[in-house]
Parts: structure tokens; C-alpha cells; sequence
């Protein structure tokens, strides 16, 4: 019959629960079950973090609001950081992240219409509300230099 660990813990350390402590000690964080050290990283490395806390909670170890309490971090971005290892296991917290954008809304005959509205001088809102699309999504045609700005109306002198 296996026998339980009594929960004892070094001085100085902050208990997760009966079985995990954790300790910062020379700008590391130390992870220790009962006597021994399990895992540790430094103070500063918020993936290490993430993706030990993480695994502690997919494993049962812990749960999220032990989490939660120990450490002072958001219910919401634990349960984040559990999805990614679940989905990606430990690679996903460390795998370098490439923006990817999304597809042009403006192509072809869309980007002709706007372009043409835009020279007779129409507003982006005007434009947007023509073709159906966000006007933020003008602008930023507009910005990128796919898009002329749009011309200023003049208006009549006032006498």
C-alpha cells in the first residue's frame, strides 16, 4: 500500500495546495512537492510559468483557482493558457507567433469602385456604405496607399 507524503514544506515557501509549494529565491521560481524541487524557471519567463501551471492543471495537481490565489493572475488568462497546452501541449508557449492577416475585403472590381467614388470626391463613410464594407476598412487602404484619400468638397463662398 503506497504511503501519502505528509504536507511539509521548506521555510519560506508559499503553499499552492497540500502538495505544491512554490519559491522565488535569486530571481528564480522554484516549484517543490514535499522536499523536492519538481521544476523551476526564472523570474521573468512568463511562458515557463504559464506553461507549468498550465500542465500542473491538465495533470490534476492543481487546480485553476489554486492558481489563481497563489499567484494573483486572472481567472480568464488561466483558463487561456490551459486551452493552449491542451491544444498544443508545452511547444505552444514557446513556438514564435506570426501575424497572419486576414483576407483583402478590397479586390478587384470592390477596390475599382472605391477607388473611382473616392476621386468624384464622396466620403469613406459615404463610400463604405456604398460598397458594404466597414469604413475602417477604407481607411486603412487609404493608409496603406492602396486607396487615394479622399477629396475635401469645396464649398460655395458665403457672402
Amino acid at each position: 500500500m503506497p504511503q501519502r507524503q505528509l504536507p511539509i514544506f521548506p521555510a519560506g515557501v508559499t503553499e499552492i495546495n497540500n502538495s505544491i509549494a512554490v519559491q522565488k529565491q535569486e530571481g528564480q521560481v522554484w516549484y517543490i512537492h514535499g522536499h523536492l524541487s519538481v521544476f523551476h524557471h526564472e523570474e521573468e519567463d512568463v511562458e515557463s510559468f504559464r506553461m507549468f501551471t498550465s500542465q500542473m492543471i491538465v495533470n490534476g495537481t492543481v487546480k485553476p483557482k489554486e492558481i489563481v490565489k497563489a499567484f494573483g493572475v486572472p481567472t480568464i488568462t488561466v483558463k487561456r493558457y490551459v486551452k493552449v497546452f491542451r491544444e498544443h501541449g508545452a511547444k505552444g508557449f514557446y513556438e514564435t507567433k506570426t501575424r497572419q492577416s486576414s483576407a483583402s475585403v478590397l479586390k478587384g472590381e470592390v477596390l475599382e469602385r472605391a477607388r473611382m467614388l473616392l476621386d468624384e470626391g464622396r466620403s469613406v463613410p459615404e463610400v463604405a456604405s456604398e460598397l458594404k464594407v466597414l469604413a475602417n476598412t477604407l481607411h486603412k487602404a487609404i493608409r496603406a496607399g492602396r486607396l487615394p484619400a479622399s477629396k475635401k468638397k469645396k464649398r460655395a463662398a458665403r457672402m
